[in-house]
């Protein structure tokens, strides 16, 4: 396309991620016809990358209630009218195996590489034209369309979505393009943070705990309070500078600066019963019987932040130290001194308002023509495949809507 000429689609579709090719590919094959534009030339970087490779392409159980929002009753709709299983039907299509690792997150057998090729073949299907390495430098209303100048040429489209994504991960090319759009155009913006971000603490407070680096087990973590509490049993990880692992990933999207995070660390048991019951007719020293229920540098260590002899028998202690001892164990509270940041986020908190969305069809209630999906809106899932499906979900409400409006005017015309 030379910079002279203007094209003109149904549908132009901002960012050939999970959300904007399955938006195109879905438009497309309902008969719209769909340019899907991207700055870069190695598209789907997300998808690469997610799953350690594999691609946690959704979770089985998925429901409005593993999502984050201001509005959180949005979701909904797209939700139960795009599930998991419609997803997986779409991956038995392409023969893609995949395999459930744990709480219905599903991932693929083999590289993540084929649902990126899946959803390429989708939108090839939908006869969905390419704009790849393209640099949109001003979008405007010209009468019923949209008007996008590109590095590419000019683009005239009767619809504009967007599918830029967040801030999360700004090496593979993340921007704040999408919210720039939705102010440009009257939208509101809810704050943004990063989410599902590993945590870190004070350095001098967490000296005590740099030795249990690479020490990991499941525990049950939480924040806050009412609304914004959150609450999960996962596996946690001992990081040189902080804690990570599925555990803080999950509570990072509920926890406020300055608000502690409560961490038991024995499976629900009440620690200091166990203690105090273990002391009769037992020789076992401390540090060794914590290493009964604990990894047993973590037993040390905390026998150590405790102030009492790992290599005391257990008999010979006092009640009361134990029960501290117990009590720390069950509701260790500590706050962190903040997160990782976008640069290790998987995904960003907030976005577009959604209250300036139809959640049918994700268009701005004032700006026809305009839509958002994906990451840019202010959705978050939790971890484990379910931000993936709120792409999928969103971008099939979309695609349908915009492949339906498309056909309206057609009719007029």
């Amino acid at each position: 396309m030379t910079k002279s000429r203007t094209d003109r689609f149904d549908v132009a579709v901002l960012g050939a991620g999970a959300a904007g090719m399955m938006c195109a590919a879905v438009a497309g094959q309902r008969g719209a016809r769909v340019v899907l534009i991207d700055h870069a030339t190695r598209l789907a970087e997300k998808i690469r990358i997610s799953g350690g490779g594999r691609c946690n392409f959704t979770n089985l159980q998925a429901s409005p209630a593993n999502y984050l929002s201001s509005n959180p009753h949005f979701c909904r709709s797209a939700l139960a009218r795009y599930t998991p299983q419609d997803f997986l039907s779409l991956m038995r299509r392409y023969d893609i195996g995949w395999h459930e690792k744990h709480r219905g997150q599903l991932f693929c057998n083999d590289s993540a590489e084929s649902v990126i090729n899946l959803l390429r073949a989708e939108c090839e299907s939908g006869g969905v034209h390419w704009q790849t390495g393209c640099v949109i430098e001003e979008i405007r209303r010209e009468g019923d369309d949209f008007l996008l100048l590109t590095t590419q040429g000019t683009i005239r489209a009767g619809a504009v979505v967007v599918a830029t994504g967040g801030l999360s991960i700004p090496k593979i090319g993340a921007s704040d393009f999408g919210y720039r759009i939705a102010r440009q155009f009257g939208l509101k913006i809810v704050d943004t943070r990063p989410a599902l971000v590993p945590l870190t603490f004070d350095g001098q407070a967490w000296q005590p705990f740099v030795p249990l680096a690479g020490v990991s087990m499941e525990v049950d973590i939480a924040t806050g309070s009412g609304k914004t509490a959150g609450a999960f049993k996962e596996d946690l990880l001992w990081t040189h500078r902080g804690l990570s692992g599925p555990a803080v990933l999950q509570i990072s999207s509920f926890w406020r600066p300055g608000t502690p995070i409560e961490i038991d660390l024995f499976d629900g048991e009440e620690a200091s019963d166990w203690l105090i019951a273990h002391k009769k007719g037992s020789r076992k020293h401390l540090a060794n019987l914590l290493a009964e229920r604990l990894p047993s540098r973590l037993a040390d260590a905390w026998c150590a932040a405790a102030g009492l002899p790992g290599a005391q028998s257990v008999a010979d202690l006092p009640d009361k130290p134990l029960r501290q001892l117990g009590e720390a164990l069950n509701r260790w509270k500590l706050v962190p001194s903040g997160t990782e940041g976008y640069k290790k986020a998987e995904v960003t908190l907030g976005g577009v308002d959604t209250r300036g969305l139809s959640s049918t069809t994700m268009m701005a209630r004032e700006v026809d023509g305009l839509y958002f999906i994906g990451e840019v809106v202010d959705v978050t899932g939790w971890l484990g495949g379910y931000n993936f499906q709120w792409a999928w979900a969103s971008a099939v409400a979309a695609g349908e809507a915009v492949a339906e409006a498309a056909r309206g005017a057609t009719a007029v015309a």
